[in-house]
């Protein structure tokens, strides 16, 4: 629990105190608290740049229960490890069983604080209770997983006076905190832990021996050790909606030796002491465990380029991180060497990925070549193979990138009555399996074909509501996000990919669907932009367009959104960094935007720009 410092009105007592409170201080200072008074709002001061440090005070000999009541929110927003100052303000009792680690909950503008005139509240009888309530925003679990929540928090909190001290003390309090959204981004950071792909990787003999590193985003404290903390996190294990399609290699039980707070040396080495659980461990196994641990820290900071595992007296391994790409891929496995698009006369082009050339070229083979007009395509991860769907959007190619190949019969046709309610657009997973939905009224459904061939595979779809507008397939392959569409409004929704085997029949199933845009009512265009981002163009209720990068979790990353651009229709990003992002504009064609560059045009004529995948 704790208020909200920034964007909205504050809770104080009696008068508009400065930024330092009681409860918090802020750098220095601290304004005297008044012991009477009704509450009312009084505007915060701006939002403060977040490497600013709060101090918790601890609470005023003989403070009336108002000011315990703020004292104790104030003192949540500091930026103690376990909360030392905060429960000062509880009863003893109070404070051994409260656990704050099991939840945060973050609310738009911070609680509100009314005192409870419900019958449980008697100054002179020494009993007293507030009533917290707020708007909900987001929930962070035990795990550490963030979801975006809604609707209206409410939660009682009860004093007492202590017959002893004669201090008014909180007896009587939710578990977990509850924070205001801007003390929230404050206070907390997302981070991706890294695990191994289960799922796709070993539904069947022949997958990739290499495992695919899957990143699983955590919130943590940004200035409690965060280090410490995100290493504890990963050695605990995936979080529960990534769990059935990831595996750590770390043995169960594993855990940093008792006592541990880690930092990289002068040499950006870092020693990760470990319990005797991952005492016996192989060299292999060991250095996929230095890999997870190597690509969760670089996710944390770049001074990690080297971690050595210990048990106890014993050396297990160590790897630098030159050496971690040759244990596991991390996002796309290859590297793309073109962007594609569609040109003027919908034919399959491309241009250098990196370079700053307008000069496209048609592809070599049978989609390059125009005698099949095309309304969509997806190129393979490898770039040998492309597949394209046709203008009017009932049939579906695939065609080699080589030249003389001839594309031959569509794999696939919808039956459609109209061209919005046909194929979308196509998506090529990490195996070289074609995914598209076709949005047949009749029979809506995604299809996947094994090897972009043979008879698709209907793909189950659990707890889906609506139609796909479109979908694109994670680099990681156990991922999926799919624009829904339902009353006129699309949402886009992130799933996991669940393959099983029975007997000689393999299934795949899109479970536990997430919204990772829940302020947008309208989704135009998306595309992976990142291990656990997507770049998003959509609308919100104002109606006005807006491009941003979401999470997966539905959590916005820090850092600045793409450049507006108006009339955007498609969008492309890499899962790398070092790939301009590309959208097509009906107002200027297709445009790309190098790191720190403004918009750039490529070329007037041309649409649906892809990157491979």
């Amino acid at each position: 629990m704790g208020a909200d410092r920034a964007g909205g009105a504050r809770r104080t007592y009696g008068r508009a105190v400065t930024y330092a409170v009681c409860g918090a201080v802020l750098l220095t200072g601290c304004a005297s608290m008044p012991d009477h008074g009704d509450l009312r709002d009084v505007e915060s001061t701006p939002r403060q740049d977040t490497q600013v440090r709060v101090f918790a005070m601890p609470p005023r000999e003989d403070a009336e229960p108002p000011e315990i009541m703020q004292g104790f929110l104030e003192a949540l927003t500091s930026d103690e490890p376990q909360y030392e100052t905060a429960r000062q303000y509880l009863t003893e009792n109070a404070a051994q069983k409260w656990r704050p680690e099991l939840s945060t909950t973050v609310l738009a503008n911070g609680p509100d604080t009314a005192t409870d005139l419900s019958g449980n509240s008697d100054p002179e009888a020494d009993d007293y209770s507030f009533t917290l309530t707020g708007t909900r925003v987001a929930l962070v679990d035990a795990q550490q997983s963030y979801a975006p929540a809604d609707g209206t928090y409410s939660r009682q909190v009860h004093l007492v006076k202590e017959k002893k001290s004669g201090q008014w003390r909180i007896d009587g309090l939710p578990q977990g905190v509850v924070i205001g959204e801007s003390d929230f981004q404050r206070n907390y950071m997302s981070v991706n832990k890294y695990y191994f792909a289960s799922n796709a990787a070993d539904a069947e003999a022949g997958a990739a021996s290499q495992p695919a590193a899957v990143a699983d985003p955590v919130f943590v404290r940004r200035r409690v050790e965060p280090m410490t903390q995100v290493v504890r996190s990963l050695l605990n294990g995936p979080t529960s909606w990534l769990g059935p399609v990831a595996r750590s290699s770390f043995p169960t039980g594993t855990a940093l030796r008792k006592g541990a707070v880690l930092a990289p040396d002068e040499q950006n080495r870092l020693t990760v002491p470990l319990n005797g659980k991952a005492a016996r461990v192989g060299t292999a196994k060991c250095n996929e465990m230095a890999t997870q641990l190597l690509f969760t820290l670089q996710n944390l900071t770049p001074a990690v380029d080297e971690v050595e595992l210990r048990a106890g007296d014993r050396k297990l391994c160590d790897l630098t991180e030159d050496r971690a790409p040759a244990v596991a891929s991390v996002g796309s496995a290859q590297q793309a060497d073109y962007l594609y698009f569609l040109d003027g006369e919908h034919r399959l082009v491309r241009i250098p990925a990196e370079s700053g050339t307008t000069s496209a070229e048609t592809v070599p083979g049978a989609l390059g070549e125009g005698v099949t007009p095309l309304r969509s395509a997806a190129v393979a991860r490898d770039e040998h193979t492309a597949a394209g769907v046709g203008l009017d959007g009932k049939a579906l190619y695939v065609g080699s990138l080589v030249s003389g190949g001839s594309l031959g019969e569509p794999v696939l046709l919808s039956e459609g009555k109209t061209e919005a309610d046909r194929l979308t657009a196509p998506s090529w997973d990490t195996r070289g399996d074609l995914w598209v939905a076709d949005r047949d009224p009749a029979k809506a459904r995604l299809l996947l074909l094994r090897d972009g061939k043979g008879e698709p595979l209907q793909v189950r779809t659990p707890g889906l509501d609506g139609r796909i507008r479109s979908l694109r397939v994670a680099a990681d392959g156990v991922r999926i996000a799919l624009v829904v569409e339902k009353d006129d409004q699309q949402s886009l929704l992130v799933g996991r990919i669940e393959w099983e085997r029975v007997g000689e029949e393999s299934t795949v199933s899109i479970r536990e669907l997430r919204s990772a845009t829940p302020g947008l009512t309208e989704v135009t265009a998306m595309s992976w932009a990142g291990d656990s981002r997507l770049v998003v163009v959509g609308r919100e209720e104002d109606g006005v367009q807006h491009m941003r990068y979401v999470q997966v979790d539905g959590s916005t990353p820090e850092g600045p959104a793409p450049d507006a651009l108006t009339g955007v229709k498609d969008i492309a990003a890499s899962e790398g960094d070092r790939l301009p992002l590309v959208a097509y504009s009906s107002e200027d064609g297709i445009v790309r935007m190098p790191s720190g560059t403004a918009w750039q045009k490529v070329v007037k004529e041309g649409a649906g720009p892809v990157y491979p995948g």
